[in-house]
């Protein structure tokens, strides 16, 4: 499995490769929203977790790009940021979300939301991208 981690944030970006790592998934990296898109044009990935405030490309922009787009707009996301508050993580869902996060985040946050997310799709009939 391949998961494309977007942040603008290095930091963020190894912490949570090391997370998926550990348990077996290939990361993909890009540090905004374009490089994201230009990435996924190569590179077939099964998710996408996506910091909200970048700069180019905000991880809202990124997601409404997604899911325009018919070969990618199933690809579960995850929504990663520092903003806690009510009307962002709305406006993350209404872009198309699939889960929102509050960094900092666990190891054990990133895998249950995976999971979460995967059962959730398993359990309507599978997508393409799983």
């Amino acid at each position: 499995m391949k998961i494309m981690i977007v942040d603008d944030c290095q930091t963020t970006r190894r912490l949570l490769g090391i997370y998926l790592k550990s348990r077996g998934v290939e990361p993909v990296f890009a540090e905004n929203g374009i490089e994201a898109l230009e990435k996924l044009a190569t590179n077939q990935v099964n998710f996408v977790f996506t910091d909200l405030n970048m700069p180019y490309m905000d991880g809202i922009e990124f997601l409404r790009n997604l899911r325009a787009d018919p070969g990618l707009a199933t690809l579960p996301v995850v929504m990663v940021t520092t903003e806690a508050d009510t009307e962002e993580k709305e406006r993350a869902f209404a872009a198309g979300a699939n889960a929102y996060m509050v960094k900092p985040v666990t190891a054990e946050m990133v895998i249950n939301s995976i999971k979460r997310i995967l059962k959730e799709f398993f359990d309507k009939g599978g997508v393409s991208h799983v």
